[in-house]
This record gives C-alpha cells, sequence and structure tokens, in this order.
C-alpha cells in the first residue's frame, strides 16, 4: 500500500526543520507538523532574540548522556562549520560573543527563515496546530498518524517535539509518551541550563543584591565553570550557574569563587600590615561590587578595620569570597529551564542513522534524547547535527 508521505515529522523546531530539508533534498515527500501556532518558537526567544546558534567549539566532551559516545557520529557527520556554511549561503551576518559563541547580527528571525526558505524549495508541506492523536504501525511496517484534522500514512516517522522546558512556548511530553508506547527507555528527566534558588537566609540576601552579577567560578562535585553569575529575587542565574545546574543534584553543596582571578587571603593578609585602618568593607570594595562587599561584611558579622580581625576571621571572610559555599533548595524548574537532561535513552537508538534500533522507520531527534549539551550554542548543534542524519536514512 502507497504511503501518503514519504516522511511525517512531528515537532517543526530546529531539529524537526533540519531533519525536513535534509530528507527533502533527498526527494522524500515530507510532511511537517506541530501542534503549536508558531514554528521554533525556541530558536525564535534563544540568545536574547539573536539566536546563538552553534558554537565554535562543539565537541563530544560538551554533552551530557548516559552514552557520553552516541552523539559522536551525528557531530562528526554535520559540523558546526557545516551549519556556519548553511547560515553564510543565506548571507546572514554573525558574530563570536565569548567561547566560540556564535549570534546573528541581526534577530533569530533570520535562522528562522532561512530554514523555513530551506524547507520550501524542497517542497516540505508544513502545517501547525496539528495534533497528534494517535499513532501506530500499518500492517505493511509504515506508520499511521491520527491528528485532529485527518488520519496520514508514511513510511518513516521521525519524533522531533522537544523536551519539557519552557513550556509556555508549548513543551510538552509528547515524545517521551510516544517512546513509551514502543516500549523504550526513558532516563529520569529534570530541568537543566536553569536558575538556582534557595530559602531563608541565603534567599534574602540574593533578593538583596538582584541584579548584580560578577565574573565566578562555580563547582560541583569536581565540575566547575567560569562565567558571569547573576543574583536575582529567586536565588542565582547566569552562565556559570546555568551549566552547574545541569550536573547539580539535590542535597548537594556547590562551591563559589566570587572573585577568581585574586587570592583575597593574601590582599588581606598584606593589607593588614599596609594599611591596618583601612576598613574591611572598602578592601574588599577594591575587588567587588560594593553592594556584594556590604553582603559579605554583614554576613560574617563584620563592621570594623583590618587590624581588628584575627587570623581566624580573615581566613573566614576570604572563603566567603574565594570558596563560598551554599546549598541550594532547588531549581526554578521547567518553565525558566533551557534544556531537559535526561530522555529517550541512546541504548535504543542507532547513532549512526537517529533510528529506533527495534522499530524500522521510526526515529527520534533533537532534545527529547538523553543528549544534553552545554549552555552556549551546543544544544542548538545538536538539534541541527541529529537532525540532518535522520533527514539522510528516513
Amino acid at each position: 500500500m502507497k504511503c501518503d508521505y514519504d516522511v511525517i515529522i512531528v515537532g517543526a523546531g530546529a531539529a524537526g526543520l533540519m531533519c525536513a530539508i535534509e530528507a527533502g533534498k533527498r526527494g522524500r515527500s515530507v510532511w511537517l507538523i506541530d501542534h503549536s501556532k508558531k514554528l521554533a518558537e525556541k530558536i525564535r526567544i534563544s540568545g536574547g532574540g539573536r539566536c546563538n546558534f552553534t558554537n565554535l567549539h562543539t565537541h563530544p566532551g560538551a554533552y551530557l548522556s548516559r552514552n557520553p559516545h552516541f552523539c559522536k557520529s551525528a557531530l562528526k557527520q554535520y559540523t558546526a562549520a557545516d551549519f556556519i556554511d548553511l547560515v553564510e549561503s543565506h548571507n546572514i551576518a554573525y558574530h563570536e560573543k565569548t567561547l566560540g559563541q556564535l549570534f546573528c547580527d541581526g534577530s533569530s528571525q533570520q535562522i528562522i527563515d532561512m530554514l523555513v526558505k530551506e524547507c520550501d524549495d524542497v517542497g516540505v508541506k508544513r502545517n501547525m496546530e496539528i495534533h497528534v492523536e494517535n499513532i501506530s504501525v500499518n500492517d505493511d511496517g509504515g506508520y499511521l498518524i491520527k491528528t485532529s484534522n485527518n488520519t496520514q500514512t508514511c513510511e518513516s516517522l521521525v519524533i522531533a517535539s522537544g523536551g519539557l522546558s519552557i513550556p509556555k512556548i508549548g513543551a510538552t511530553s509528547f515524545g517521551f509518551d510516544i517512546a513509551r508506547q514502543f516500549s523504550l527507555k526513558i532516563i529520569s528527566t529534570r530541568a537543566a541550563l536553569v536558575p538556582l534558588t534557595f530559602q531563608s537566609h541565603l534567599l534574602e540576601r540574593c533578593k538583596a543584591m538582584s541584579g548584580l552579577s560578577v565574573h565566578a567560578s562555580v563547582d560541583c562535585e569536581g565540575t566547575s565553570f567560569s562565567e558571569g553569575l547573576l543574583f536575582t529575587h529567586r536565588g542565582l542565574s547566569g552562565p556559570s550557574i546555568l551549566q552547574i545546574s545541569s550536573y547539580w543534584n539535590d542535597g548537594e553543596d556547590i562551591a563559589i569563587n566570587l572573585c577568581s582571578d585574586i587570592n583575597i587571603l593574601e590582599k588581606l593578609r598584606t593589607t593588614k600590615i599596609n594599611n591596618p585602618k583601612g576598613s574591611v568593607h572598602n578592601i574588599l570594595s577594591n575587588y567587588l561590587p560594593k553592594r556584594l562587599a556590604q553582603s559579605i561584611c554583614d554576613d560574617q558579622g563584620i563592621n570594623t578595620n583590618i587590624a581588628e580581625l584575627s587570623d581566624k576571621k580573615i581566613s573566614q571572610l576570604a572563603n566567603a569570597v574565594n570558596r563560598w559555599i551554599i546549598t541550594p533548595s532547588g531549581t526554578e524548574g521547567y518553565k525558566t529551564a533551557e534544556v531537559t537532561l535526561g530522555g529517550v535513552d541512546t541504548n535504543e537508538i542507532s547513532s549512526k542513522t537517529m533510528e529506533v534500533k527495534n522499530h524500522k522507520g521510526l526515529f527520534f531527534i533533537g532534545e527529547v534524547l538523553d543528549v544534553t549539551g552545554h549552555l552556549g550554542g551546543f544544544n542548538f548543534q545538536w538539534a541541527w547535527s541529529s537532525g540532518y542524519v535522520a533527514g539522510q536514512n528516513v
């Protein structure tokens, strides 16, 4: 029996669009559908509206997965340089912000428009506000997709519906539900690249410094990141905190160096000798924002000059700057998380094709899989790479 389409892709985000483009280039008839009103909303809001579309330093070590080797094949088949070539072919101006992160000079809409044009050029049919009600396997091995509008059949079905992060723009458990329907294992999921929250005294300190940012090194169980840290009215955010959130587990401490380039203990000891009448607040203000310096002094119960501090107290004060040990109460959850940690077990999937090993013609790509990148364009690159690979094989 002839199918209505060669390929049906559920999810019109980064991975789904890339898969549709590549399948279309191979002459496959493709139907790309999504339950949302607008496609690629995560692209639109990313990077402050400028889309951090990839990272020059993309490598397998920038990804978390139960199987750290799984991402290697896809990242090799379609590299950051390949996507940059695509961006340049559409004359989209871009720049490196920091640490290899590439952003559009203009708007993230440029990336969306580029992907849509690529889809249109190869005849991809797109429909939004299509709700999938049921998926089943045909007698001939293809797939039957019952939607809110009609029922269609296909040879290959691609699930590119994303994870659970940012439900306000349409994130649902759809992909995980379909995986379970086909008896695929799910690695436990949680919010990642997400701000950390605190309670009681720590929360009050964060609220008092809301909006203040510093460059900080943040460590959890031997993993560390050195980037910006931002105090908020709910706790801590900023790149270094978002990065460490993917590694932090409930109940664990994190160690923060608020002044990573300077040994505060040495500075305090030297100042005690050379300027004993200097106030501790003013001394710390040479290395930290004044509001943060005052908060640390208040927390340590210090309102005096450096000469009056014992060696023990100076050490405690230095640790409050260079090794501030705190225990988050939790995270802000999926509502503000950039990605979902965990997902469809990659042991169920071919790393070379993105096809489910035990279900011919069924593919999973993008965030729905147990592959989570670091902050800075790595997750978009995973979407492009996994989408490209599936597109070559559907």
